[in-house]
């Protein structure tokens, strides 16, 4: 019954691991093989046909959050190398959170090279195209995340024909809370995101997400789901 209700509550279940999966994006080893996911399927109008198959795995324990992105495409280019460069024009996929609601949110945004840009958002009104109240995180700070990535840096010229790629990253609880303050107790607790998939300046622009946004516009925090954590292991509960 805590199960049924926890996931009606929630669009997502995170649930708790012991022992994290290996740092080898390997989307169906022992522990993320059996780890439910999620599916990014609702593709803006504005996209192209293209329509890439992109699925997430999210798993945590006491210190960190961490998830994989599987993306069966095409048109899958990656040109932007160093870190806070505009990853979203090339092959992408992000991960939006709020983890209190009194408080602003968090992007991360990958591209299929394992480039990172990333900030804490107060204030997402556009002002041209810029946000407006936000702080970028430094270098050092993303240091504590670790990011793993099956395709090269670059992905240059782009890859045409069908291929399927994986991001694999981590979060400490940490980075959070240098920003938002203690987190409560992480079981049972229910965050606000969302995830996307884009790739504004490949040769078929497109862009989807987990949970719907209204316009073409990212930074909706309005439009996150529900994502719960489960105090379970996931392993333990399947043998129940």
């Amino acid at each position: 019954m805590q199960k049924e209700n926890c996931e009606k509550r929630c669009g997502y279940v995170v649930h708790y691991s012991s022992a994290l999966p290996e740092k080898n994006c390997n989307w169906n080893d022992k522990v993320w093989g059996n780890a439910p996911h999620l599916e990014l399927n609702c593709f803006r109008p504005e996209s192209s046909g293209h329509r890439p198959i992109t699925k997430l795995k999210l798993l945590y324990d006491s210190k960190l959050l961490k998830g994989i992105f599987k993306v069966q495409d095409k048109y899958v280019r990656c040109i932007h190398t160093e870190f806070q460069e505009p990853v979203y024009q090339d092959s992408c996929v992000e991960f939006f959170v709020q983890p209190k609601p009194d408080y602003g949110y968090f992007n991360f945004e990958f591209n299929c090279g394992g480039t990172l840009l990333a900030s804490y958002i107060t204030d997402p009104t556009r002002i041209g195209i810029e946000l407006k109240e936000y702080t970028p995180l430094t270098r050092k700070e993303v240091e504590q995340m670790n990011i793993y990535h099956s395709l090269p840096r670059k992905v240059f010229p782009e890859i045409q024909q069908k291929i399927t790629w994986y991001l694999e990253f981590s979060i400490p609880f940490l980075l959070f809370e240098k920003y938002i303050g203690t987190l409560p107790d992480i079981r049972e607790n229910t965050w606000k995101a969302n995830f996307y998939k884009c790739g504004d300046q490949t040769s078929h622009p497109h862009w989807a997400s987990w949970s719907p946004v209204t316009e073409l516009n990212f930074h909706q925090p309005a439009c996150f789901g529900n994502i719960c954590f489960q105090s379970t292991q996931y392993l333990e509960r399947m043998a129940l």
